[in-house]
């Protein structure tokens, strides 16, 4: 995101002035943070700041980002967006300016990371995401294989691996090498619900029922909010014709994602076939309304809209 979103102090959004009376404080220190003189600016923000309110409020906060990147003052500039975000959570200008004051901090921070520490695990580590977010996953599978022969318990690092791997165009040896990598991370983060998800989604591609239900299991077991978790484990039960023990976790699922057709298509399923036709019925018809509502909203999305209905 750092690479896609320029400096806010290169782009910054327009600040009115804020509403109070004219030659107040409030008006001088926007005024001077909008002439650049931010070392003049932010002692004044930051005392009218205590007792503003409403927009005025709002502008001083953006004003103070703004001027905290600019002098690098790190922790006025948290200490505004903490408080912008708190007041103004849904205000488009607070968003805009929050979106590219992070995108700035992150950037500074990793910058300063590669000056300072450039031979760290981090640093590696940070590369190695960084060829991730690119496509380049032969080289990021290389730099967390570096990592690892030098830190071979660094927690993380084999999960990462074996989801690089799972990213590359498959081979033969795709799936046994990220079970390897996956495996290794749970011997180092046993309660890793990530790497049980990925290994019970592996296992039930593969429609080995019994060890996919023994990941998910485990996976919402360390995470009773892992929704993804819990659909696929009830469709390894249904695989399975275990459809009793399906209904528990397909329920979770439909409390946690009652929008999504196929928790309901799934959950149909279970219910007829353990004698719970009105149940059964229910979420067929849940899921039917889902569908025809997504059919209706992608047809307006390509009908356009200043075409006719």
């Amino acid at each position: 995101m750092a690479a896609l979103l320029p400096s806010l102090t290169a782009a910054q959004a327009p600040v009115k002035s804020p509403s109070a009376q004219p030659g107040s404080a409030a008006i001088h220190a926007v005024d001077l943070a909008h002439q650049g003189d931010c070392s003049a600016a932010m002692p004044l923000l930051k005392t009218a700041a205590r007792t503003a309110t409403g927009s005025a409020k709002r502008d001083l906060g953006v004003s103070t980002v703004q001027c905290g990147l600019k002098l690098n003052d790190t922790q006025a500039t948290l200490n505004a967006l903490v408080m912008l975000n708190r007041d103004f959570p849904r205000d488009p200008e607070v968003l805009y300016v929050t979106t590219h004051a992070y995108s700035d901090l992150a950037t500074r921070a990793s910058q300063e990371l590669a000056r300072t520490a450039p031979n760290s695990y981090p640093a590696q580590e940070l590369y190695a995401e960084s060829l991730e977010m690119q496509g380049k996953w032969s080289d990021a599978a290389a730099e967390y294989r570096k990592i690892l022969a030098a830190h071979p318990d660094l927690v993380g690092i084999h999960y990462r691996l074996g989801r690089v791997i799972l990213s590359q165009p498959p081979t033969p040896s795709t799936l046994p090498d990220a079970t390897k990598e996956f495996e290794a991370e749970l011997k180092l983060d046993p309660r890793n619900s990530d790497a049980e998800y990925i290994l019970g989604e592996l296992a039930r591609q593969q429609s080995q029922w019994d060890d996919a239900i023994a990941h998910l299991s485990r996976a919402v077991k360390f995470d009773p909010e892992f929704a993804p978790a819990y659909l696929a484990l009830g469709m390894s039960f249904n695989s399975a014709g275990k459809f009793a023990d399906s209904i528990s976790p397909l329920e979770k699922y439909v409390r946690l994602q009652p929008g999504d057709p196929a928790g309901h298509y799934q959950l149909a399923i279970s219910c007829a076939r353990t004698g719970r036709s009105d149940e059964a019925q229910k979420q067929m018809a849940l899921q039917r309304d889902l569908v025809n509502k997504s059919r209706a909203e992608q047809g307006k999305e390509q009908q356009g809209p200043d075409q006719p209905q």
